[in-house]
C-alpha cells in the first residue's frame, strides 16, 4: 500500500495507510504496543522532538535494544499505525523491546489515556500555534497529565519554568537535564521557552548538564558516571538540549546496561533529521534546509545561522493560520532574502520589509518560488539555505521527489 501511494504520490503518501489501517483494525496499535517487554516511552514537547527521539533510538539499538518507533517523524496517531505497517513482518506482527515515539504535544495526552508509557521525556513548552493551543499554560497542564502517566520515569528540562512546573505534579521517578547558567548567557534570546506569568521556581540539579561547547563539540557532567564528550550534526544550542534530553532518556530507561562511552560514539556518527539544519543534495547542489515551527525555534534558527548564507529563500506555509507570531521574532541576523514564497509569502515578505530585511522576489506559488531559488548561481561560498515551516516542508519534499524523511535526491 505504501509503496502504490508514494508511486501515485512522490515524495507523500506516509500517513495514508496508517489512517486506514486506524478505521480498520483500531485495537491493533495498542495490543502491538503491550507486546513488547519494555513497553513504551514518549518524547514530547514544543520542539526538538525529532532529533531527541532520532538521538535516543540510535543510542538504544547500540545498546542491543530492537526498537519499535516512527522514523517519518509522522508524531499523530495515524503515524504510529503507518510505522505498524512499515515494520511489522509477514505476519503483521511488530517484534521489538521497547516502543520509542515521538508523539505532537497536541496528541500525547489523548493518547496516553489509553496506554500508560513506562518513561515520559518533556523538552519544553513554548509559545506555539494559537488556533491549536490557545495559550502555553494549557500545553503545559496537558503534559503534565501524560507524566503522571509513567509508570517509571520522568525526564524533564531543568530550564523551562514550565517544565519545573509540570515536575512539582509528578508522582513517578523525576530526573532533569539542562545547560549551565554559562552557556544559556552566551544565547542572545535564550531558549526562548514560554513565559509562565507565575513566581519563579527554583532550578533544580540536573542529572545530566552540559557543560561545555564550541560550535558543535559538546561536553556534558553526569552526576554519576562523569563527563562525555560528543560532537552533533547540527549547530545551535536548542539541538545541545536534545541532546542532552536524549543521553538522560536513555541512562534512566537502559539502567546498569547504559554506557556514556558508546552513547557519545553513537551522537558523533548520527547524522540529522530532516530539515533540522541538514545539508541535502538537490540537483548535485548542496543546500541546507532550516525547519522552523513556532516564535521560538524560528528565533533560534535564525540566531545560529551559520556565515550569513549568501542565498536564501523562505517558505512559510498553510500551517501558519495566524502569521500574526512572525511578527514577534527577532530578524537583525538575517542579511536578506532572495525568495519569500508559500501560502503566506506576502505576510512574511511585509514583516522582512518593516524589519529591514531587503527581500528579492515574492510569490506565493510554492513551486515557482522554489524553482527560481534552485536556478541561482551556485553561491560563491558556503551553500543555499532554505527556512520553511512544516507545510512547507512537506510539499517541498513532495516537489523534490524524497519518499522519506531522510531521503536524499542525487
Amino acid at each position: 500500500m505504501r509503496i502504490l501511494l508514494r508511486i501515485v504520490r512522490r515524495g507523500g503518501g506516509s500517513a495514508l495507510p496508517g489512517l486506514l489501517l486506524s478505521k480498520l483494525a483500531p485495537g491493533i496499535l495498542p495490543n502491538t504496543l503491550r507486546s513488547f517487554p519494555d513497553g513504551l516511552i514518549v518524547v514530547t514537547g514544543s520542539a526538538g522532538k525529532s532529533t531527541t527521539t532520532k538521538m535516543l533510538v540510535a543510542i538504544a539499538r547500540a545498546h542491543g535494544k530492537v526498537v519499535f518507533t516512527n522514523p517519518s517523524t509522522a508524531n499523530i496517531s495515524q503515524g504510529f499505525y503507518a510505522s505498524i505497517i512499515e515494520q511489522a513482518g509477514l505476519l503483521g506482527t511488530v517484534e521489538a523491546d521497547v516502543a520509542i515515539l515521538e508523539m505532537d504535544e497536541g496528541h500525547a495526552e489523548l493518547f496516553t489515556r489509553g496506554f500508560a508509557p513506562r518513561q515520559v521525556t518533556i523538552l519544553n513548552v513554548m509559545e506555539d500555534q494559537l488556533d491549536r493551543f490557545v495559550d502555553p499554560q494549557l500545553v503545559r497542564e496537558s503534559l503534565a497529565k501524560v507524566a503522571n502517566r509513567a509508570t517509571r520515569a520522568v525526564i524533564l528540562n531543568a530550564d523551562d519554568q514550565n517544565t519545573i512546573i509540570i515536575g512539582k505534579s509528578v508522582l513517578a521517578s523525576t530526573t532533569w537535564f539542562g545547560i549551565s547558567k554559562e552557556l544559556l548567557a552566551q544565547e542572545k534570546h535564550g531558549l526562548s521557552n514560554a513565559k509562565t506569568f507565575l513566581g519563579i521556581e527554583a532550578r533544580p540539579q540536573p542529572r545530566l548538564e552540559v557543560i561545555d561547547r564550541a560550535d558543535q563539540k559538546v561536553v556534558a557532567a553526569d552526576t554519576e558516571l562523569g563527563e562525555i564528550a560528543f560532537e552533533l550534526p547540527n549547530r545551535g544550542l536548542h539541538f545541545v538540549v536534545d541532546s542532552a534530553a536524549a543521553l538522560e532518556s536513555a541512562r534512566a530507561y537502559l539502567q546498569d546496561s547504559y554506557s556514556p562511552q558508546l552513547a557519545a560514539q553513537v551522537l558523533n556518527s548520527l547524522p540529522p533529521v530532516f530539515a533540522r539544519g541538514q545539508v541535502t543534495q538537490v540537483n548535485g547542489e548542496d543546500i541546507e534546509f532550516i525547519l522552523v515551527q513556532n516564535p521560538g525555534s524560528t528565533q533560534l534558527n535564525l540566531d545560529n545561522l551559520y556565515n550569513s548564507p549568501e542565498q536564501i529563500m523562505l517558505a512559510i506555509g498553510r500551517d501558519v493560520h495566524d502569521p500574526s507570531w512572525m511578527w514577534t521574532v527577532d530578524y537583525s541576523n538575517l542579511s536578506h532574502v532572495d525568495v519569500v514564497t508559500g501560502y503566506n509569502a506576502f505576510e512574511a515578505s511585509l514583516v522582512l520589509a518593516y524589519n529591514e530585511v531587503p527581500v528579492g522576489r515574492t510569490t506565493d506559488n510554492l513551486e515557482d518560488g522554489l524553482e527560481y531559488f534552485l536556478a541561482m548561481p551556485k553561491p560563491s561560498g558556503g551553500v543555499k539555505t532554505g527556512i520553511f515551516s512544516a507545510d512547507a516542508m512537506r510539499r517541498i519534499r513532495r516537489t523534490l521527489g524524497f519518499s522519506g524523511p531522510e531521503e536524499e535526491q542525487s
